[in-house]
């Protein structure tokens, strides 16, 4: 038999099933308009691949060092910066939000009638800085369409619009109810948006320049942040909209894009653009204990702390979840602070190990962590929604399948 070639542990032959998968069942049939992947293990990139184009409507092969709207995927980073600054004993886990946002000192929950005119009676517990890391909060988004109170969220463009600010969505959250009491449910939400308003009200820094200084620098990340800037339009993908019939239509255009411009929302929720390298360079940081190249960029203690599930009595997603969202299989997963938990392989139906952690993004993006076996995973494409087809647990299968 030939011999298999292997690197850091991992056959390259069983590797390349990602590129031929992606080109023959999303590229090639138009459902996705290309991808960089990139597999890690034992720090050493082992394998990655740039496939199919960053740009269908100007012909621009994808590139190892095009650039993708990341979306959620920026809350992991917002996470770390947070608890950089609980390293420092600036504040504690539990410490009521009202503490550094007093307006918030009398939320209300939603009962009935539709905005402005809700109905409400008083949250029955005091929301804390842990139930905005864990989207316990009773916050919401916009875009999950299921309820009265995020049609509020619509209406008043919470999710993200060009007069949007950081103080603005604080000061618009202090007048709508909560989705439920805070610590008593699961529902994805703005609460990282709120975390990233906490990262400047505790370091004194905009948002951008804390993120630059403290996570970016220190790690290389150089084509990392809020906005594209002029010289690097070149590499900056278009992005797409899922159609009926498995088609896709122009999203956003990259050369029209309003990542062109320094955004007056700097959204800790879903507001960065990151290459695969770029990201890679954070994702190896966590997955060695906090720090990269000499780097550190949190503590060992602390990133086990945040890795670990902090739903109430172990639960796992389906158990607290008020809402479908699909940055994550549920079944099988819990949440830390600030990313998926694997809590049960089996359960998850997934292949993996327990412990792993990541978060994906709107257009499709994902990163995962295995610590059990040292392996960092990443996926950039552009396709809204995340859920229009099932790639992510698809990648697990076949890199886990590359292990030797």
């Amino acid at each position: 038999m030939p011999q298999t070639t292997t690197v850091a542990g991992l056959s390259l032959d069983r590797l390349e099933r990602i590129s031929r998968h992606l080109d023959e069942n999303y590229i090639q049939p138009g459902k996705l308009p290309g991808a960089v992947t990139l597999v890690a293990r034992h720090g050493e990139v082992a394998w990655t691949r740039a496939q199919g184009l960053m740009d269908i409507e100007r012909n621009k092969p994808a590139r190892r060092d095009t650039i993708f709207r990341i979306y959620s995927m920026t809350k992991p980073v917002t996470s770390i910066a947070m608890m950089q600054l609980y390293e420092q004993g600036r504040f504690l886990l539990d410490d009521p939000v009202h503490k550094y946002i007093p307006a918030w000192k009398n939320l209300s929950v939603y009962k009935a009638g539709s905005w402005p005119d809700f109905q409400t009676e008083p949250a029955a517990a005091t929301m804390t800085i842990r139930d905005l890391l864990t989207h316990m909060s009773g916050l919401t988004y916009g875009f999950l369409e299921r309820t009265n109170v995020d049609a509020a969220y619509r209406h008043l463009k919470l999710d993200g619009s060009g007069s949007l600010t950081l103080d603005k969505l604080i000061d618009r959250l202090t007048e709508l109810p909560l989705e439920f009491s805070p610590g008593t449910a699961w529902n994805y939400s703005v609460s990282t948006d709120v975390v990233g308003y906490l990262v400047q009200l505790l370091s004194g820094q905009p948002l951008d320049d804390y993120f630059r200084e403290h996570i970016f620098s220190p790690l290389g990340m150089t084509d990392t942040g809020f906005q594209v800037p002029e010289e690097k339009r070149e590499r900056f993908a278009a992005c797409y909209l899922h159609q009926p019939g498995d088609t896709m239509r122009l999203q956003d255009d990259p050369e029209r894009s309003r990542y062109l411009r320094t955004p007056a929302f700097l959204s800790g929720g879903g507001g960065l653009v990151s290459t695969v390298d770029d990201y890679h360079r954070f994702a190896q940081a966590l997955c060695q204990g906090g720090e990269y190249r000499g780097q550190r960029i949190i503590g060992r203690k602390t990133l086990e702390f945040m890795r670990s599930n902090h739903l109430p009595g172990n639960q796992d997603l389906p158990t607290l979840s008020i809402g479908a969202f699909s940055e994550t299989p549920y079944e099988g997963n819990g949440f830390g602070l600030g990313f998926s938990v694997k809590t049960d392989v089996a359960k998850s139906h997934t292949n993996g190990s327990v412990g792993e952690y990541g978060w994906g993004g709107l257009a499709s993006t994902n990163f995962f962590i295995d610590p059990e076996e040292d392996m960092v995973v990443i996926f950039m494409t552009q396709l809204i929604p995340s859920s229009s087809y099932p790639v992510r647990q698809e990648l697990r299968a076949m890199v886990h399948g590359a292990l030797v």
